[in-house]
């Protein structure tokens, strides 16, 4: 079943949304709900991206930086790295 490329928008917006309300409500280096948020926008661009191309075979000039779990920020537990800068 194909996701309407409109609906993954309004998805995408709405995660933008909430990130930046994360990130402006900060509560240390480590806040989970950041890192929550930085995931769920990384969801969303790529069922935006997949329903795009599913609907008008067309893709964004965007992509999702896929790192090494040693060089992600934020990981699936929620830890971000520690700097030891």
């Amino acid at each position: 079943m194909s996701t309407d490329p409109r609906v993954a928008l309004s998805v995408l917006t709405g995660c933008l949304e909430e990130h930046l309300s994360a990130v402006a409500a900060k509560r240390g280096a480590q806040d989970a709900s950041i890192s929550a948020a930085f995931l769920a926008v990384a969801d969303a661009f790529e069922e935006y991206e997949d329903a795009l191309y599913e609907a008008y075979e067309e893709f964004l000039p965007l992509s999702v930086v896929e790192e090494n779990d040693d060089d992600d920020p934020y990981d699936e537990d929620g830890q971000g790295e520690e700097n030891t800068d």
